[in-house]
């Protein structure tokens, strides 16, 4: 069994057990602790709060800072006025809880005849404000994280400027490999360009606490830049570090720092956060013909919007821009005041288009099978593939062994070498791994193939190929807010018809 998974049985009981004892020490029923609804009734009893709070203990994600609230002022009704005591009861509630609930000198007091300590103005607000970061930092780090869309990758179904929240605890919390951090912040501290936000002194191998689901093909997914190991201080992730030395070649990216800046590197949980859709889980055949995705033999079922780049072609006249506004484009039109645009349309805005009466030709542009993109995954000319011509390809999945050679190593040779962690090498013809002649290799982790729902303007596994489970941050839920950043306040910045929607 997952050594997880028993200490989050293990913490979970010794908690309610701890509950039990305070429940009896307040006068209450101690079974009462494992009866689910009247459990928090008669905690909410004892701490002296109006049933109102219920009501928030119903709303996920906001549950779980009333909870922790609740702790608080546990700790209160046994004299914990202090912020130490009361930090000490939020991160380890498995231990302190038992403690007071057990130990003798640990006397309940009613909160109507307790007499809290007086604090000045300053100190409450002091004492307040690293309480909610300690457990707005508890939530960012194990359940839920806000994020916000800075690409067009994803659109339709995502738009540039969505603010969203990122579930961790679906499919199962991954322990941070860099716990030491400022609060917050993802790589960069605030105010600086490349000052790191994290200490290594302490690096955890990867753990994920067990989930309430698995990923499925079509969820929506926020996890770690696959690519994003290495980088360029100037290019960040914008441009693939490993694309650059494809480029120009290593020795030229690493001297000439006026140009590509610092190579830097970063840990798995500090690389740049991309969102895109699952389209392939492990075991998964993947196969893009002429646009259209297969998986395992089947078209893809897209809850989404994909949208591809299209010729439009008119009678000589232009396209009114209202129009183009109805039809819900984002991306940049190109146009060569002759009638002839690029486009990038939804299969939606393609039928509508057709039936304006000055369009002649609407053609998509699609990269013929055969013609080799060298940016393309696995970066090898023995895999003629291009965006819409691509595979077929089986995900990798743990504990699946596959034939090793030469001819299908490019396809395998970053998870071997880099995510999995061996000494890879070839002498003489031969695959070596860890020292070791090899002919087969067995995968250490499941992997999972992403692709934006922007088809023709998405960096996705299309390019750096498999995404390690041990790169998933979690599974985006739900849009709470989507601001138009090219419009002003007053002039429809607020979506009002993008709000508090579902993401699928």
């Amino acid at each position: 069994m997952n050594i997880y998974l028993i200490l989050t049985i293990l913490f979970f009981i010794l908690s309610v057990v701890g509950l039990w004892a305070i429940f009896e020490k307040a006068g209450q029923k101690g079974w009462a602790i494992l009866v689910p609804f009247y459990n928090f009734y008669i905690w909410l009893k004892i701490i002296k709060k109006p049933l109102w709070w219920y009501l928030f203990l119903l709303i996920p994600f906001i549950n779980v800072f009333v909870v922790l609230l609740m702790i608080v002022e546990i700790a209160k009704c046994f004299g914990k006025y202090g912020l130490g005591a009361q930090a000490l009861a939020v991160l380890f509630p498995f231990a302190y809880l038992p403690y007071l609930g057990f130990s003798h000198n640990e006397r309940y007091t009613d909160p109507d005849e307790a007499t809290p300590p007086k604090k000045s103005f300053i100190r409450e607000w002091v004492d307040a404000i690293i309480f909610a970061v300690i457990a707005a930092s508890i939530i960012r780090i194990f359940l839920v994280e806000a994020y916000t869309i800075p690409t067009s990758s994803m659109e339709k179904s995502l738009l540039i400027g969505d603010y969203l929240f990122v579930s961790k605890i679906n499919i199962g919390t991954r322990v941070p490999n860099t716990p030491l951090s400022f609060p917050f912040v993802h790589h960069t501290m605030p105010l600086t360009e490349h000052a790191k936000s994290y200490l290594e002194w302490i690096e955890l191998s990867y753990r994920r606490f067990p989930g309430w689901s698995k990923i499925d093909n079509m969820d929506v997914i926020v996890f770690n830049y696959p690519d994003g190991d290495t980088l360029s201080a100037k290019f960040q992730s914008n441009v693939s570090y490993y694309q650059l030395v494809r480029q120009f070649g290593r020795d030229n990216v690493w001297k000439n720092k006026q140009y590509f800046g610092d190579i830097i590197a970063r840990p798995v949980d500090k690389r740049e956060n991309f969102i895109k859709r699952c389209v392939g889980i492990p075991g998964d055949t993947i196969e893009i013909v002429d646009r259209l995705v297969t998986i395992n033999g089947k078209e893809e079922q897209n809850p989404g919007e994909r949208q591809f780049k299209y010729l439009v072609r008119t009678d000589g006249s232009s396209i009114n821009t209202r129009n183009l506004e109805k039809l819900g484009i984002t991306e940049q039109v190109a146009t060569d005041n002759q009638g002839n645009y690029e486009m990038t349309l939804t299969d939606q805005a393609v039928e509508k288009l057709k039936n304006y009466s000055n369009i002649r030709l609407i053609e998509a542009m699609s990269i013929p099978a055969g013609y080799w993109d060298p940016n393309i995954f696995p970066h090898d000319s023995a895999f003629r593939w291009n965006v819409d011509n691509f595979g077929p390809i089986v995900v990798p999945k743990k504990g699946v062994t596959v034939p090793l050679t030469l001819e299908n190593l490019p396809i395998y040779r970053r998870i071997i070498d880099v995510f999995e962690n061996n000494d890879l090498a070839i002498r003489d013809g031969k695959i070596y791994i860890n020292g070791q002649e090899a002919d087969s290799y067995t995968f250490g982790m499941n992997y999972y193939w992403m692709m934006g729902d922007n088809r023709h303007n998405s960096a996705d596994s299309r390019y750096w190929g498999f995404v390690p489970e041990d790169h998933i941050v979690g599974e985006a839920v739900f849009v709470w807010l989507s601001l138009d950043d090219k419009k002003s306040l007053f002039d429809g910045k607020i979506r009002w018809n993008k709000l508090l929607r579902i993401v699928k």
